[in-house]
């Protein structure tokens, strides 16, 4: 079971995952995707959280990740923490105008 949160910034993106955190998510539970890699990796590192790695989605998805679209490997590594396809779809729409995704998928 995955929870997903949208929210604007790295401000918000940090109370969000306190707020999981106390739920009982841990960090490796909690990943964050925003469009722009550069910006990903930079909360990524500032908020101490992960990328979504080839654990998560395989080697075979995470090469097929490199002759993709942004788009279609956004959405590729949503689905890879148990996001729908259609949901996959409808949170990169968001991630295209601006937003920051922060997802907490608890581990099998």
């Amino acid at each position: 079971m995955e929870t997903v949160r949208i929210v604007e910034n790295g401000v918000q993106a940090k109370q969000e995952i306190e707020q999981l955190i106390t739920q009982g998510y841990t960090k490796d539970e909690i990943y964050l995707l925003a469009h722009d890699r550069n910006r990903s990796e930079d909360l990524t590192d500032a908020l101490d959280i992960n990328d979504i790695s080839v654990q998560e989605q395989g080697v075979f998805d995470s090469i097929a990740n490199v002759f993709k679209s942004r788009g279609d490997e956004l959405r590729s590594k949503l689905e890879s923490l148990g996001v729908s396809s259609n949901d996959a779809e409808r949170y990169e729409e968001e991630l295209d105008h601006g937003k920051v995704i922060v997802v907490a998928a608890k581990s099998a």
